[in-house]
């Protein structure tokens, strides 16, 4: 008779961080901002390691990656969040809520790899600079990153089919501005011991290892700095790591205070603002400390935004839109000859007047 008197949960109401309509506002152009201006920088960090031939090393190719999954591990929290600061009744569905779940855990643990995996492409590079380029070769470096991608998504994988399993007959709000594992614990009718020790258990060994290995990669970095005799040596591998520690710093620091931790027994207003240093603010600072800050990204954006190169690729975007357009003409061998002053315009003449622009324009470059 009590379980038919149970109501299943068919939504959850996302709580947020306040119900005042200004203050909703305000943190709702504050993170839109936010969001924007990562979704720029990071995006501006992809486009420039394909596009520049000088930055296709694994370095840069590890940092195109990073940049990748912040868009899309901020995509996964932030647009649900900012639609619900507009909305009068902040809502997600069930399977919509465990999708989530699915998707943040799964780019947080893909992230926790890639950072283990550039502190030890960073190791390479500094404590075995001869052998670098025979060690970190394109094969190796592509089978690392799809390692780490693909051991991302695998790990929460068991968490979430557990969690899809358990009954939730309310309440239905859920104390936060995404789906993350302790409300979902919290709202479930059911028993959820062995889910909760399957998942915090999972969590703790991908976070503490890959967390291990990273630290121990740059005690072997700094060790070998120290070694150098010459402050002009390492000044630049010493700014370079520094920056990488700070965001593994910030990361791994929030991230074990909210996962790497028995029960669930903790304030919520507290696990929200500490969420938003891993989920908004570590994606933001994460191009600028990583990427914008380095001599090689610099150079590139400037390489790309120089008048010349924009006036190359317009002329050179303008001869293909000229030749797809124009083409039937060239193979109008029969056309008659009152037409024949369209022929000046089509791809054979204007080809040739385009392609000596192009030269005359790379030839500018070049030099």
């Amino acid at each position: 008779m009590e379980q038919n008197n149970q109501t299943v949960v068919r939504e959850f109401m996302l709580l947020g961080f306040t119900s005042q309509w200004v203050v909703k506002m305000s943190l709702f152009l504050v993170f839109l901002i936010m969001y924007t201006t990562s979704l720029v920088a990071n995006s501006l960090i992809v486009a420039l390691t394909l596009l520049d031939p000088q930055l296709h090393t694994p370095m840069y190719f590890f940092l195109c990656n990073l940049s990748c999954l912040e868009v899309f591990y901020t995509s996964v929290t932030v647009p649900k969040m900012l639609s619900n600061f507009l909305s009068r009744r902040p809502s997600i569905t069930v399977g919509g809520c465990i999708a989530q779940y699915y998707f943040f855990f799964s780019l947080g643990a893909t992230e926790c790899f890639l950072l283990a995996t550039m502190a030890y492409d960073r190791y390479l590079a500094i404590c075995n600079p001869l052998q670098y380029s025979g060690l970190m070769n394109h094969r190796l470096s592509l089978n690392l990153a799809i390692a780490c991608w693909v051991c991302g998504f695998l790990s929460p994988l068991l968490p979430t089919l557990m969690i899809s399993k358990l009954p939730f007959c309310g309440p239905d709000q859920i104390d936060h501005f995404f789906c993350d594992a302790d409300p979902l614990f919290q709202l479930s009718c059911a028993d959820t011991y062995i889910q909760q020790v399957a998942g915090y258990t999972l969590t703790s060994v991908v976070i503490l290892c890959s967390f291990t290995f990273t630290i121990a990669s740059y005690v072997h970095i700094v060790r070998a700095l120290l070694k150098m005799s010459s402050g002009k040596e390492w000044k630049k591998p010493f700014s370079t790591c520094a920056s990488h520690l700070t965001v593994v710093s910030i990361y791994y620091g929030t991230i074990i205070f909210m996962y790497v931790r028995p029960g669930v027994n903790q304030s919520f207003n507290l696990g929200k603002v500490v969420s938003v240093f891993y989920t908004v603010v570590t994606p933001l600072i994460n191009p600028m400390i990583y990427s914008l800050r380095n001599r090689e990204i610099k150079k590139a954006l400037r390489k790309a935004l120089s008048p010349k190169r924009f006036l190359l690729q317009f002329f050179y975007l303008e001869y293909l839109i000229c030749f797809v357009s124009r083409l039937p003409c060239q193979n109008r061998q029969d056309q008659p000859k009152q037409n024949s002053k369209v022929n000046l315009y089509c791809p054979i003449r204007m080809d040739r007047y385009l392609v000596i622009i192009i030269d005359i324009f790379g030839a500018q470059l070049a030099n």
